[in-house]
């Protein structure tokens, strides 16, 4: 196997494993913390917006079933990459969607995937989605690991939040 790992800053964790723990070739996902000026934050720290992390998934997936590409796909099928304020019902920097690059081969995939991603938007929205490199990462305590399955009720009503945040005029 050839293991690799991608970042990617998509709102709620919470809300951010599921979308890819459900493939073959996608070995783990982990919460956790990156971007941020603070060694070894808590979800305490993080969730006031102060710490400059953004909540992140570390993805670890096998590069022989599972592309980069295909992770952007399943990334961008789950946020509003126009969203500067955070992500649905989620607001607060920490809550930007971002990708964290570690190579540049990603790096490049990534800012592909984004340019051919402005073609197809509303001309009067940009993408907010940031692409920067990977920096240190550091996994949320044990309660949010899996949060989907061991808090399925929760998880559900995070998801309905977000279906009806997506339903709803903001103007």
């Amino acid at each position: 196997m050839n293991i690799n790992k991608a970042y990617f800053a998509g709102g709620c964790f919470w809300c951010m494993v599921k979308p890819f723990d459900t493939y073959e070739g996608i070995e783990k996902v982990t919460s956790g913390y990156m971007g941020g000026h603070v060694d070894h934050p808590t979800y305490e720290q993080v969730k006031t917006g102060d710490t400059g992390h953004f909540e992140t998934v570390e993805i670890e997936y096998d590069v022989a079933l599972f592309s980069y590409h295909k992770l952007l796909e399943i990334f961008f099928s789950v946020i509003d990459p126009t969203d500067e304020g955070g992500q649905f019902q989620d607001r607060g920097a920490q809550y930007q969607t971002a990708i964290f690059y570690t190579n540049a081969d990603q790096k490049e995939v990534a800012e592909d995937y984004v340019e051919k991603l402005k073609q197809t938007i509303n001309r009067d929205k940009a993408i907010a989605t940031k692409i920067l490199p990977a920096s240190a990462f550091y996994e949320a305590e044990e309660e949010h690991q899996d949060f989907y399955k061991k808090n399925p009720e929760r998880y559900a009503k995070e998801q309905q939040d977000r279906q009806h945040f997506k339903a709803s005029p903001t103007d």
